[in-house]
């Protein structure tokens, strides 16, 4: 869990599974981004979704301030210094968008190339 002082005197509590969630989603929207730890996006099942989207997504919370480690599955024939750059830089965004942390760094590790079957 996640505690955030708020402005007005408050907490707010987040856990750890959303924190990866976010993380693990902004992932996903990335162009060439077949997969998140073992998850593969054609996965419709919303339980599925957010089971296996938070695998392979590490998030620790010191203060105020985020470290971020994926592992995605990259689709056959991407730049792989570009697609996790791209990666870098929406998890960054959404993470401190979503939640008023600051990320210190993301670390993007490229697990698995998705070869796309062709049908004959």
């Amino acid at each position: 869990m996640t505690e955030i002082q708020s402005e007005g005197g408050g907490k707010i509590i987040i856990s750890d599974e959303i924190l990866a969630l976010i993380a693990g989603k902004a992932a996903l929207e990335v162009e060439g981004v077949k997969g998140v730890g073992g998850f593969f996006s054609s996965i419709t099942n919303k339980k599925a979704i957010r089971k296996y989207l938070a695998k392979g997504v590490n998030v620790s919370v010191a203060g105020q301030n985020a470290r971020v480690a994926i592992a995605i599955t990259v689709k056959m024939g991407v730049k792989l210094h570009e697609i996790s750059r791209e990666v870098q830089d929406r998890v960054k965004a959404a993470v401190e968008t979503m939640t008023g942390l600051n990320v210190a760094e993301v670390n993007v590790r490229i697990g698995a190339i998705s070869m796309e079957r062709t049908k004959a």
